[in-house]
């Protein structure tokens, strides 16, 4: 078995966009659920916001790039207007219903025929971040980075250096920014209606416009992460942001720790370098013959990675139900939510 080939894809997998992207998406759930005790399966619906904002406003309307990602970043904000005024008031599960209801409304209002001028349908929008690139201070056709110990390859391309740089940057950003708030008057009242909203409510406490405001912010956070997936990706698909998504943002915050500010960036990475490191070992042992046909074939390495990452997380879950850095203290929710 390939060992060198298997860790560096790991570790690769751990830096790379697609744990950026799930780091933004995570670090939003965080603020809802972690500190705010919202539980938002609809984080996606953000990132979708985001992702077509940008996309209908570079290729369909013809403005520049930036201009879409502001529009992408105000349809993240008008979204969670929209999600938080009748929602707010629910209790935690039938907001939880609610929040996953609206994603899937959103996947199958953009892929539908009728719209497909201005969203692209099914097949989504293509080919509108090309100016993207353009910013990009790297040589493309050059590799960037090291071998570990010579064998470890965590060399990049130009391209995903630059994709790396700023999204990595937008993650400090985001973790900078909940750093300041939570620390802050605001942050411990969010703190305080986690854990009893009702004494948060006799204190004087506006508790529905905090929540608007926490659920806005982590729709945000999600929302960048949906928009830095489309400019990445250069193109925006209805099939990307559906609902398991939300629950692989999810499933990092957990990992990580809810309520701790580093946990969900952790826990995006641990994600992905595990959820790696399972589906190249498979395919090693398969493409070795030391897994005979009989048992598993190739095709059959996606589905069994995320079930034996499933396994492990349980596993997390049942023996340190607060993930890594987390606290017992900081995930009792009030029942009475």
């Amino acid at each position: 078995m390939d060992w060198n080939s298997i860790i560096s894809n790991s570790l690769r997998s751990g830096i790379s966009q697609q744990a950026i992207i799930f780091a933004l998406a995570a670090i939003g759930l965080n603020l809802h659920f972690g500190y705010t005790g919202l539980l938002n399966f609809g984080q996606v619906a953000f990132m979708a916001a985001g992702a077509y904002g940008v996309g209908i406003t570079t290729n369909t309307l013809g403005a520049p790039l930036w201009v879409g990602i502001i529009v992408g970043m105000l349809a993240g904000v008008v979204l969670g207007l929209l999600l938080g005024l009748p929602t707010l008031r629910l209790k935690a599960d039938y907001l939880a219903i609610v929040t996953i209801a609206v994603g899937e409304i959103i996947r199958l209002v953009v892929r539908a025929a009728v719209l497909s001028d201005t969203t692209g349908g099914s097949n989504g929008i293509n080919g509108f971040a090309n100016s993207f690139q353009d910013w990009n201070p790297f040589n493309n056709s050059a590799t960037y980075g090291f071998r570990l110990f010579d064998r470890i390859n965590l060399e990049f391309s130009g391209a995903d250096v630059w994709e790396l740089l700023v999204g990595w940057t937008l993650v400090l950003l985001s973790v900078f920014v909940v750093w300041r708030l939570i620390r802050s008057p605001w942050g411990r009242v969010l703190r305080s209606i986690r854990e009893d909203e009702d004494a948060a409510t006799a204190l004087g406490k506006d508790v529905f416009r905090f929540k608007m405001q926490s659920l806005i912010l982590g729709g945000s956070f999600g929302t960048l992460a949906g928009i830095f997936y489309a400019v990445q990706q250069n193109s925006v698909q209805p099939d990307n942001y559906a609902t398991q998504q939300t629950f692989f943002a999810l499933t990092a915050a957990i990992l990580g720790g809810l309520a701790t500010i580093w946990g969900p960036v952790v826990g995006a990475m641990l994600f992905w370098i595990i959820l790696s490191f399972t589906e190249n070992v498979l395919i090693e042992l398969i493409d070795n013959n030391i897994m005979p046909d009989s048992i598993m074939e190739r095709s059959q390495v996606g589905p069994v990675r995320f079930m034996l990452v499933g396994l492990t997380l349980m596993l997390l879950m049942i023996f340190r139900p607060q993930g890594i850095f987390g606290d017992k203290r900081e995930i009792a929710i009030d029942e009475r939510k």
